[in-house]
């Protein structure tokens, strides 16, 4: 190859460098975030570009964890301009533009969890465009769980105790423990994530007590209570004895009180007894003497 062959190929390859330079690059500083709900999380999106930013294009989209197939637009930075989604208003803005696509969500909720990608255009520069990718993880404690009990309560019965949530991130973990005399842990089913149920066979008196149901993740715990009274019908051994028992003390009481008739009644005649005898004493003491006498038969 001559002199000139390689002062061609040093020139080709120092434009092909240009144009790689010269290329839209999008960088996302992070994979993944988590935040807790109701907090603001800043997503981060930069981009290196070597053309004037008047016709800068940046698009975010959002695929939600309940419907990943049909994103949504977040917000858009077109020309100058910024538009947000309507359901986003207040809550979303660029921290940086035009200079970083960074943007900051505030208020978080559950539904703000998934997918979001960054798009930037900026012509004439080349680009796929240039796309950057996060998922976003949106925590929450338990909601406050619901508990409820179904079945016969009657002893030989069997009832079913069910505790449902219908909020929590990550997925919350349902237990049951019978609280009184002491506390016990029961075995649970769990019917999907948020519902679990306990079934108690073959009930008792011993049954009867409060229970509760926790739901707890990393973030906390919320719990319900059910109080459950078995209904022991009356032994007829028992009754009997009762009936016994008030009979003998109904006795008891009319034999008392026909000895207080008794000793009332007794007393009563003594003192007449006494009040009668002292009355002769009385008139056995009347003096005689010879003038009332004589006064007598005057």
């Amino acid at each position: 190859m001559g002199f000139s062959g390689r002062w061609t190929l040093w020139i080709l390859c120092v434009c092909f460098s240009a144009l790689e330079c010269a290329a839209l690059r999008v960088t996302m500083r992070e994979s993944s975030l988590e935040v807790v709900r109701g907090d603001f999380v800043v997503l981060p999106c930069s981009f290196f570009t070597s053309s004037p930013l008047s016709r800068l294009n940046i698009i975010w989209t959002l695929a939600p964890l309940s419907s990943p197939e049909t994103p949504m637009q977040v917000i858009v930075y077109d020309h100058g301009q910024v538009i947000e989604d309507p359901s986003l208003i207040g809550r979303v803005g660029f921290t940086g533009i035009p200079w970083t696509a960074d943007i900051i969500l505030n208020d978080t909720r559950v539904s703000d969890a998934g997918v979001y990608r960054c798009m930037v255009n900026n012509p004439p520069e080349t680009a796929d465009p240039g796309i950057g990718e996060l998922e976003l993880g949106v925590l929450a404690p338990p909601s406050l769980p619901m508990c409820q009990w179904d079945g016969d309560i009657d002893v030989g019965g069997s009832v079913t105790l069910f505790c449902t949530v219908t909020e929590g991130v990550p997925t919350p973990e349902i237990h049951w423990d019978k609280l009184n005399p002491e506390e016990i842990s029961l075995p649970i089913n769990m019917e999907g994530d948020f519902l679990g149920s306990v079934q108690i066979v073959n009930v008792s008196s011993q049954t009867s007590g409060l229970y509760r149901c926790s739901a707890t993740n990393l973030l906390g715990t919320e719990n319900c209570y059910v109080n459950l009274s078995v209904y022991s019908p009356p032994d007829s051994s028992s009754g009997i004895l009762q009936a016994m028992l008030l009979t003998l003390s109904m006795s008891l009481l009319l034999l008392a009180l026909l000895v207080l008739i008794l000793w009332l009644h007794r007393t009563g005649q003594d003192g007449c007894w006494r009040e009668g005898k002292e009355e002769e004493e009385c008139y056995n003491e009347i003096p005689y003497t010879p003038s009332l006498m004589k006064r007598s038969f005057v």
